[in-house]
């Protein structure tokens, strides 16, 4: 059975459940007003709590709140544009980005106002760190709908924060069968590697350092490249020397010079491939350097390529899981 056609069974037991037995006393508690389709909760989001919808009609999602909405089907009728994400959606959710109008670029401060007033919003989800507010003119999105903010405070926050965007979005039935897939998937693969990862320190090596700069991007546990990892027994370890909020909490960017004191003490290395899966040129200029090549981890040959690192959902990280399996084969045969 596919994620979907589970999720899909998911969600007729949820609304016979909800038939039998009445959702009054619910809606009660959570501030929902009786009167048809006009029915509003009030919903605590990065912005404070908001009164929304209970079954929006006409969402505008952008940021992180994109592949997720779209995997769940919710009623979407724009979005920001998610490049990212692309490589790691399905053709069917491929041909459901494709079709929806742009309403916004890569960044926060790419919204285009007009277009989401266009789009009749009933409800707006921002999916940004909330750091990143400050790009958008809340007031100016507020005149035209709810807004939502919902964004990851650290790069692995993805999980409780795709949570809260399809609860948002009145899809929360079809939020469970991508968890419990997800969830079944990550525990074979803690039984299968169980033994074999067992005491190993890794460390990271990901995709975002400066050639130009000379810098190196080292990410540490729960950063984009390592938590997926984490959830089958990978052991990355250290931390960040100064952690300066968000993302840098948990990556950092030395001089290159500085790998073998970064990565010199790790067991085994894994770094991030393109979706092509190549090495981006970022790493690509460590991997080639002398330095990489004398590290104790690459010189006893534990060095794992991984791919689709920045998975944001619980479908996407399937992606990643199979990545993961891939590149960590080699260790069952040794």
């Amino acid at each position: 059975m596919s994620v979907r056609q589970h999720r899909r069974l998911i969600l007729a037991a949820a609304l016979a459940l909800a038939a039998l037995t009445g959702c009054g006393a619910e809606g009660a508690a959570s501030g929902e007003k009786s009167g048809g389709a006009s029915d509003t909760r009030v919903f605590a989001a990065d912005n404070g709590e908001v009164r929304i919808p209970v079954d929006p009609e006409r969402v505008v999602a952008t940021g992180y709140a994109v592949p997720v909405l779209i995997e769940a089907e919710a009623a979407l009728v724009g979005i920001s544009s998610w490049r990212r994400g692309l490589p790691m959606m399905t053709a069917q959710d491929r041909s459901t980005y494709d079709r929806l109008p742009k309403v916004a670029g890569e960044m926060a401060a790419e919204t285009n106002y007009e277009a989401i007033a266009a789009a009749k919003p009933d409800l707006i989800v921002i999916g940004v760190p909330k750091p990143v507010l400050g790009d958008i003119d809340m007031k100016r999105l507020e005149s035209i709908a709810p807004v939502v903010a919902i964004g990851p405070k650290l790069p692995d926050g993805w999980r409780e924060v795709s949570r809260q965007q399809v609860d948002a979005a009145g899809r929360a039935a079809h939020f469970q069968a991508s968890r419990e897939a997800y969830e079944k998937r990550a525990g074979e693969l803690k039984e299968k590697y169980g033994s074999v990862l067992g005491g190993l320190k890794f460390g990271h090596l990901g995709a975002y350092g400066e050639v130009a700069k000379g810098t190196f991007h080292r990410e540490f546990a729960g950063s984009w490249g390592t938590n997926i990892a984490q959830d089958i027994g990978v052991n990355y370890y250290g931390a960040v020397r100064k952690k300066d909020g968000g993302a840098l909490d948990v990556t950092e960017y030395p001089a290159l010079e500085e790998l073998p004191e970064s990565l010199g003490e790790a067991d085994a290395i894994t770094y991030t491939l393109e979706p092509d899966g190549t090495p981006g040129e970022a790493v690509r200029h460590v991997l080639d350097s002398a330095l990489w090549k004398n590290l104790p981890a690459v010189k006893a040959g534990r060095v794992f390529p991984l791919r689709h690192t920045e998975a944001s959902t619980h479908e996407s990280a399937l992606k990643t899981l199979d990545a993961i399996d891939r590149a960590f084969a080699p260790l069952l045969a040794r």
